[in-house]
Parts: C-alpha cells; structure tokens; sequence
C-alpha cells in the first residue's frame, strides 16, 4: 500500500472480520457475524464510505444475533470496476445474491443513507413478489430518500457536472475531505476514523469512479414512484432513526417518511448529524435493539 492506503489498526481489524464472495461477477466484501438465534440483520451503508462505518455498533448488535454487512461494489474493500454502472437496481442485485450466497431468508433490513434508496428498490422487488428474500422489519436512517428535499454537500453538486466531477474526483485532497466529513457531523468522530474513510474511498481507485456512482441521485428522481409508492403501503413494522441536525438528509426527510409509511415509529436522535452510527453509536444500539424487540 502507498501512503494514502495505509489503514489504522481499526480499520484492519475490520478488513480481518470479513471476507470476499463473488456476486454479479464482482468481489464483494462482506462481515457476517453473530449468534444464529433469531433473525439476521442485513445492514447497507451510504456514499462514499463502507461498512467500516458500523464498527462501533457491531459487538453490542451482533452479541445477540447474526448481522451482515457488505460494501457495495465501487466502496471500501469491494471491487471498483470502471465497466460497472453503479446504478442503485444493481447495486439491489448485489444484495440479493449476496443474501442468498450467504443463506438469508428473512431478514431485518437496516439502511443509511445511499443504502435507503437501494432499501426502497428491495421493497419494490418484494410488493411485486420478485424479491429473493423476506423482510421481517425495517430501518431507515438518515437517506435522501426524498431527493427533492435533500441539500446536497459542494462536493455532491460538483460530482454531479458532467466536466467537473472527473477533475474534482481526481484533485480531492484528505484536507478537503476531512472538512467535507466535519460540515456533516454533530458530533465529533476521531480523525482516524475519517482518515480510514477516505483511504477506502480511494483504495484501488474508486475515487475515479465517484462521478458515475453519484449518479445514484438523479435516480432517486427518476425511480420516485417506484422507490415511494411501496414505502406509503408498506405492510412491515418501520423505524425511521434519525440524527437531527443532519444538513444533507434534513430532518423534514425523516418527518416525511414517518407520515407516508403506515405505523411507522420515528425516533429522533438529538444533537446527531449525518452519521449516527459514528457520532451516537450506545444511541443507535439502544433504538435499533428496541424496536427490534417490539413484538418478538
């Protein structure tokens, strides 16, 4: 590894708990672990970072049951191929085979941020009976799921320009991504832990490829029935688990999501920006392992 690839100790340990499976043709990392009591927890991280954003909350959910996670191709240890298209439909197949590699069959489904849109397509493959696996339960936290709602970082804005987005992709410092992360949190996160972000955002040269998974976000425009419709007749016990000074998937989005989604629970984490699980972690367990709970 080069300098800008050289991870804390943290973030190998992490690499050390998963491995790679093949999925869709692509090397996918995944950490599964856990008891096997109960139903599994499938966990899908955000953009641009992995599943190394759940370490801290990873003993305390996986003491008392099997939890999985994987990094979406073009993220943290997975392949970054440049012939993909990283459109969120794809990246919902990764998902599926990845599930059914590792035989889930029923599962409760926690999403952050990009992972609530790839979440909404899943829930569309399951209203038309065309999902692999069952969803007992779902959690929702801090996504733009209304993309018309969200504020995106300058940094967004700028991946988005056909022009601009390759050089900016190709120029961004550790500098400009440390006070990038910052402007987003409520909370401090250690400079290490953001370190290790961007090391994976740029590990094997996924950050050439920002400018076409970014694209993710006009699809949310695009797919809105599609992603929408099934969220407002959903049949599953919902929590809508939210930092509220988020500046990217404002609180209003979680508001939003809590009158569509019929009996959906909204717990708002106070003083939380856009990563909960890194700036609240003991705050997210004790809500996620509540509700979880709730009827079982």
């Amino acid at each position: 590894m080069g300098k800008d690839l050289t991870l804390s100790a943290m973030a190998q340990a992490w690499r050390g708990r998963g491995r790679m499976i093949e999925a869709c043709g692509k090397r996918v990392f995944v950490v599964d672990e856990g008891s096997e009591g109960g139903t599994p927890l499938l966990v899908l991280h955000g953009f641009p970072t992995s599943s190394y954003d759940f370490q801290h909350v990873w003993p305390a959910l996986s003491a008392r049951r099997r939890v999985v996670a994987l990094d979406f191709p073009g993220f943290g240890f997975s392949a970054k191929p440049a012939d993909f298209s990283y459109s969120l439909l794809e990246q919902a197949d990764v998902v599926e085979v990845v599930a059914r590699q590792l035989g889930l069959r029923r599962v409760h489904l926690w999403a952050h941020d990009m992972g609530t849109s790839v979440a909404t397509e899943l829930l569309a493959r399951r209203e038309n009976g065309l999902l692999g696996f069952e969803i007992e339960k779902l959690v929702l936290m801090n996504g733009s799921i209304h993309a018309e709602m969200a504020h995106l970082t300058p940094s967004q804005k700028l991946l988005l320009r056909p022009r601009l987005g390759p050089f900016f992709a190709r120029i961004a410092s550790r500098a400009t991504y440390r006070w990038q992360l910052k402007r987003i949190l409520a909370r401090p996160v250690a400079e290490e832990e953001i370190d290790d972000q961007f090391t994976l955002l740029r590990h094997d040269g996924g950050h050439f490829n920002l400018p076409r998974i970014i694209l993710y976000y006009p699809e949310r425009k695009r797919f809105r029935n599609r992603w929408i419709g099934p969220l407002e007749r959903l049949d599953l016990p919902a929590l809508i688990l939210w930092g509220d000074r988020d500046p990217i998937a404002i609180f209003a989005i979680a508001e939003t999501l809590a009158g569509e989604i019929p009996g959906s629970k909204l717990v708002r984490l106070e003083g939380v920006g856009h990563f909960p699980q890194l700036e609240a972690p003991a705050e997210v367990v004790a809500a996620i392992e509540a509700f979880l709970a709730a009827g079982a």
